[in-house]
This record gives structure tokens, C-alpha cells and sequence, in this order.
């Protein structure tokens, strides 16, 4: 099968068999494309929490509408946005060391890059820097999805749940806020009706 019909194959699934879980190599894989998502500036302003433990994922179900997926996945990916300017730039700095490398002259001709991404970072208000750090979860989650489809490893995009619940249930600390969660595993049954999505010239313009 090709990209788009492994597409067409995959749907929102909404209860997963867990006698039949993803294996750490497929896991792997996904993250992986996780990893290589295109970011703003590069800087992946995000951090993926990956949950096999039971009693989080029945944590995360409590405050999250009893959902089936929460505790059938195999694996629950919680992207949370980094919310921290001040972090955020001290990322800037590590992003333009891995860039250079080892090489002097190569930092050197990449200070102004550093100066203006660090500018741009504080030019936000601190709503404005969460919306944008929270942007770059969902590019990351699409590549996700992607993934699961190519893998034929079922999934589902969550965004029903209590953010601040589940910051409390993760622990997370100031500077990270979850923001959506994808559900991954094999279906217990398949879709129960056929996918549907509008035609193409109802969402696209050519000029």
C-alpha cells in the first residue's frame, strides 16, 4: 500500500485490544518521525512523555472523560508545550552549539541567527509564546499520526481532557503544559462507518 491509502486506512480509533500491543521497535519508530518534524527555528519547543505505566494511564482516564483509549493503548504520547521563555532561550543557545559543532568560525556566522531568534522569543507575550510552543506539538502530532498510518499501528488524537489535571498527574513542572495526547495501539474492531471528508474543492483555492 502507498502513503495515501495507508491514510485512508487509518481512523480515529476508540478502543485498543491490549493483547495485542505495539512493539518497542514500532514505538521507536514513531518517535522517531516525531523527532524529525519541522519545528519554528528548529528548536522543538516540546516534550513527549510516553506512558506505559497503568495507574498514570488510568490517572490521565479519570480526568479525561472515562475515554476507552486512555487505558487500552499500549502507549499514550502526551506532547507538552515548553512555556518558558527564559528556557526556551537557553535552547537557542544549545540549538546554534549543535549547529557549529566544534567549528569556531561556524558560531561566529551564526550569532546573528542566535541574537534573532532569541529576539523574536522575547518579543512575545507569555500567551503568545504558549500559543506558539503549543502549535509545534501538533506539527510533531501529524507526524505521529503519519507514522502509526505507515506502521499500521492504530491511533488517536486526544484533546479531551483537563490539561491541568493531567499537569498534576505527570508532575510536570512549571515550564511544561500538556497540550494533546496521541493514543496508540491495535483496534479492538474496526471503524464502524466510512470515512468522510470533504471534497477538494471544498477545501482548496488554486490561484
Amino acid at each position: 500500500m502507498g502513503f495515501l491509502d495507508n491514510l485512508d486506512w487509518r481512523f480515529a480509533t476508540k478502543e485498543f485490544d491490549p493483547e495485542k500491543p505495539v512493539s518497542k521497535e514500532q514505538l521507536e519508530k514513531v518517535l522517531a518521525a516525531i523527532r524529525l518534524a519541522p519545528t519554528s527555528y528548529g528548536l522543538q519547543p516540546f516534550h513527549v512523555y510516553v506512558i506505559e505505566d497503568m495507574k498514570i494511564k488510568k490517572g490521565i482516564k479519570t480526568n479525561a472523560f472515562l475515554q476507552k483509549q486512555m487505558d487500552t493503548a499500549s502507549y499514550l504520547l502526551v506532547f507538552c508545550a515548553r512555556v518558558d521563555k527564559d528556557d526556551m532561550k537557553q535552547r537557542v543557545d544549545e540549538y546554534i552549539n549543535l549547529l557549529a559543532g566544534e567549528d569556531k568560525l561556524k558560531k561566529v556566522k551564526l550569532e546573528p541567527a542566535r541574537l534573532a531568534r532569541k529576539a523574536s522569543i522575547q518579543s512575545k507575550s507569555a500567551e503568545e509564546f504558549a500559543t506558539w510552543a503549543m502549535k509545534q506539538c501538533y506539527i510533531a502530532l501529524g507526524f505521529g499520526l503519519a507514522a502509526c498510518a505507515e506502521l499500521k499501528i492504530d491511533s488517536c488524537p486526544m484533546e479531551g481532557f483537563s490539561k491541568e489535571a493531567i499537569d498534576r498527574v505527570l508532575e510536570l513542572p512549571e515550564s511544561l503544559k500538556s497540550t494533546v495526547i496521541l493514543a496508540i495501539g491495535n483496534r479492538k474492531e474496526g471503524p464502524k462507518n466510512p470515512k468522510v471528508r470533504f471534497s477538494n474543492d471544498e477545501l482548496f483555492t488554486h490561484i
